[in-house]
């Protein structure tokens, strides 16, 4: 659910860099928040005018094979996108995406880079969502059991509506565990990296957070602690290699320029090789979700199906957005500084004493400073880095500047830490500034969050492609706060990276003393 258009990856992985960075570094608590009008794409563009999509696609299977060096190795993402737009003074261009030859057929694509043009990826009227849950190139149905799980089907497909429903079904029904479930779950992590600083002097967060978060998911919505079942401990790294084979040709593991690009960049790997451990996730879903299995066999979906879709929405999207999520929030706030925890530690404790010492939803509301930080996070860093979806038919589309001529079937990509980082939109728009999202100025502002395949201040239906998890999302992350705050005034962290995010390395904790 957290993850609707992107991926997650173990953090077992070789890392892109050996070397991590210390981070102490003092963020603002204040910011002027600019007046903007919401983004529009309309059929006529007011004042704007009509160009020529720049770029260009290049020879066949050259031309993807040279833009595919550049993304991965030459350029890197960011410097990817970000000399296209200098070159073509435009944040609308054509590019080719990977995987390219010879796992994707077609990958030629529209880009829209800024908070203008990026929101035609949610509607729904306008691009189609067959099928592009990775963009140019679908996993093998194998990885699924033989099934076209939901991120994959279009709102126009009869089976997404009774998917959804199901996905809707498993959170509110489940929504009394997840308070409890979540700090027992998490107290194990903080236990366990005070245990190994006390050891080693430093401790792995991301490692600790991968077992804490599987913990809480398989507890508060299965009901069962999976160290008591088959999986053991091993939920975690099975789920790594689980989706290493979907998501490989889309991504850099560190190794040798050449064995990436002879191996996962350019052929699938065997499912085969994790069928086995694949089986073993089946079994545990299949064994704990019985009355969500007979639900959704009343209205047409078979058990088996449905099984391979709660795998999918729990290990992939939900525990994959945690995993990528988590770290990458820990690293802002712990770059931010001590002034920062202060401020955090004393609105969550004087929030919770006020609510008689429990930690409830109408605390958490209370907490505006910590909601702002949560926000914020998502904006700078989304989890979901890439949108994908196909015109559905001829349009024009507006960035800030221009407006294009868009051709029905065309592919439509958006990388969305540009289109959230876009200065027209936010001041300050590369800063973390932890209390953007504060007072009634700030709260406009979320409409240009969009992390969870929509704007933050819509809800998901099930005539769209917004993450049905996205409120659970938000909480999980809140209480993610709120537990460390409530148990430490501040923490020190070193930050290095791994194939999809920040490696946090956790270097001091300071208990709480007020």
């Amino acid at each position: 659910m957290a993850l609707s258009s992107s991926l997650a990856l173990p953090s077992s992985l070789p890392l892109l860099s050996s070397s991590n960075t210390s981070f102490r570094r003092r963020i603002s608590a204040t910011v002027t928040i600019p007046q903007q009008q919401p983004p529009t794409e309309s059929s006529k563009p007011l004042n704007l005018p009509i160009k020529k999509i720049p770029g260009d696609y290049g020879l066949p299977i050259i031309g993807p094979i040279n833009d595919r060096q550049d993304y991965f190795y030459n350029q890197g993402k960011e410097d990817f996108f970000k000399s296209r737009v200098q070159k073509y003074k435009s944040t609308v261009f054509r590019v080719n995406m990977p995987p390219g030859p010879f796992i994707s057929s077609n990958p030629n694509v529209v880009v829209l880079l800024d908070g203008k043009s990026f929101p035609t990826l949610f509607d729904v009227s306008k691009v189609e969502k067959k099928d592009l849950f990775t963009g140019t190139f679908s996993p093998s149905l194998e990885l699924t059991g033989g099934y076209r799980v939901l991120s994959y089907l279009d709102p126009s497909e009869p089976t997404h509506e009774l998917l959804k429903k199901l996905m809707f079904k498993l959170v509110s029904s489940t929504r009394h565990r997840v308070i409890p479930e979540f700090r027992s779950s998490f107290s194990e992590l903080f236990d366990e990296l005070e245990n190994e600083l006390a050891t080693n002097g430093k401790a792995k967060f991301n490692d600790a957070n991968d077992q804490a978060s599987f913990n809480f998911l398989s507890r508060a919505w299965y009901g069962v602690n999976p160290a008591d079942s088959e999986l053991g401990l091993n939920g975690p790294s099975i789920i790594s290699k689980w989706v290493l084979f979907q998501l490989g040709p889309i991504l850099t593991l560190g190794l040798p320029k050449f064995i990436e690009e002879s191996t996962i960049h350019t052929f699938r790997l065997p499912f085969s090789l994790i069928k086995k451990d694949y089986q073993k996730l089946y079994n545990f879903f299949y064994q704990n979700s019985t009355t969500l299995l007979q639900e959704a066999s009343e209205v047409g979906i078979s058990r088996d199906e449905a099984c391979h879709n709660l795998i999918f929405t729990t290990c992939f999207n939900s525990f994959g957005g945690m995993k990528i999520f988590f770290p990458n929030m820990v690293k802002q706030i712990g770059r931010a500084g001590v002034n920062l925890h202060r401020r955090l530690a004393e609105e969550i404790r004087t929030a919770v004493r006020s609510n008689g010492g429990e930690i409830t939803m109408s605390a958490m509301e209370e907490m505006t400073l910590m909601k702002s930080v949560v926000y914020e996070s998502l904006r700078i860093e989304p989890p979901v880095s890439s949108q994908y979806g196909r015109a559905k038919k001829d349009m024009i589309i507006e960035s800030h500047d221009a407006a294009f001529e868009v051709k029905k079937g065309e592919m439509l990509f958006g990388f969305q830490p540009f289109a959230t980082k876009d200065p027209r939109i936010f001041e300050r728009a590369d800063e973390f500034v932890p209390d953007r999202f504060v007072g009634e100025e700030g709260e406009k502002l979320l409409k240009y969050v969009v992390w969870s395949n929509g704007p933050e201040n819509e809800s998901p239906t099930v005539k769209n492609k917004q993450c049905a998890g996205k409120d659970f999302v938000v909480l999980v992350s809140r209480l993610l706060l709120v537990e460390l705050f409530l148990r430490y005034d501040s923490f020190e962290i070193d930050v290095g990276t791994s194939p999809l995010g920040a490696k946090v390395t956790v270097t001091s904790l300071k208990r709480a003393t007020f």
